[in-house]
């Protein structure tokens, strides 16, 4: 016989557009009555796109209608409109901007293994030059499961609390909050999402990040827990999309890239990351990945082409030994390609907030 947990445990399967966490878990069904074969589901919504509460009402009527025993199925969704602008944005609602951070720029991927956390790390430290070494740039690293920006920066140890906030730690003048700081080296990070949401609450608002230009949050590959958590905690001012030139990481990262769409937050630009490999003497490129995996990325999205990066290795040595190629190599292709990228972003930044 059909029943309340039997509907339920369908839903489970729904997914919030966007997204790869389900309705369910993420508290959007408020009630599941059944009245015979009759199923009613009652959800609340906050969003500003409306195709969101069409696109869930489709999805619902489909997985639940096809339960045996199941005649009708009538969806009721209560709709109302994020407490921030769009600009914003956040699937539910955002809090305000953080005290002295003036932009947030979340640096995201589809699938791992694209050097991402490689990006954030150059990135940072290439803004950081160009706003001339006056300590206003925040690097947050919410890969809760694979904290690699300790390392790729040369930072260790512990941060310092003070009146119950954390005091980030600072290399090559990047402010830098990482769950690397927080667990043993070798212990394994095993959460689920309430623990990451209090976390990456904790980083936006229990860091004393001080007067920052802008904060550069490296997120974990994927549309999962710890994106969920940032959208709803931070008013991100934008977002940047890092690929390979092959299909396999393209094609992923956008349809990762569409997560951003959903929650109202502009793509800055898209960064093809190992697009070429130049042969010592020749300087001929080879294409290892293939090529023009970005452009396309960032043509399907309509946003900016932010540029190629090398497969070089100077790249790959500056993370292993904690000082980013930006910084040990200022005047090579690779770091120049960065600083290329951070201008770009900057001047991205400057005109959608006049």
């Amino acid at each position: 016989m059909m029943t309340v947990e039997d509907i339920k445990n369908v839903l489970k399967e729904v997914k919030y557009p966007g997204f790869s966490r389900d309705i369910l878990s993420f508290g959007l069904v408020k009630a599941v009555d059944l009245q015979g074969g009759a199923a009613t589901i009652r959800l609340a919504i906050t969003t500003a796109d409306p195709k969101v509460p069409t696109q869930i009402k489709r999805d619902i009527e489909e997985a639940v209608g096809k339960l045996s025993g199941i005649e009708d199925v009538s969806v009721e969704i209560a709709v109302s409109a994020p407490q921030t602008p769009p600009a914003a944005g956040g699937a539910q609602g955002m809090v305000n901007k953080m005290p002295g951070v003036r932009f947030a720029v979340a640096v995201a991927s589809g699938k791992g293994g694209v050097g991402k956390s490689t990006f954030a790390v150059n990135i940072a430290c290439a803004l950081e030059t160009l706003l001339r070494g006056k300590g206003r740039v925040g690097l947050m690293d919410c890969d809760i499961y694979g904290p690699s920006v300790p390392l790729m920066i040369g930072i260790g140890g512990r941060p310092q609390i003070e009146d119950n906030t954390i005091i980030p730690l600072e290399n090559f003048g990047v402010k830098v909050m990482s769950m690397g700081f927080l667990v043993d080296e070798d212990a394994p990070v095993v959460w689920r999402g309430p623990m990451i949401m209090k976390t990456i609450q904790q980083f936006a608002q229990n860091v004393r990040w001080g007067e920052l230009e802008i904060l550069v949050i490296d997120l974990p590959p994927g549309t999962g827990d710890a994106q969920l958590s940032l959208v709803q905690t931070i008013p991100l001012d934008g977002a940047i999309i890092v690929t390979t030139p092959q299909a396999a990481a393209y094609n992923v990262a956008r349809r990762g890239a569409r997560m951003f769409e959903k929650v109202n937050v502009p793509i800055l630009g898209v960064a093809e990351n190992m697009s070429y490999l130049e042969t010592p003497g020749t300087g001929e490129k080879i294409r290892v990945f293939g090529e023009n995996g970005g452009a396309q990325t960032a043509e399907a999205l309509e946003t900016d082409f932010l540029g190629e990066l090398p497969l070089d290795p100077e790249i790959r040595k500056g993370g292993d030994l904690g000082i980013p190629v930006v910084v040990a190599s200022p005047e090579s292709e690779a770091a120049q390609a960065f600083l290329e990228m951070a201008r770009t972003i900057l001047n991205n930044l400057e005109e959608r907030d006049h």
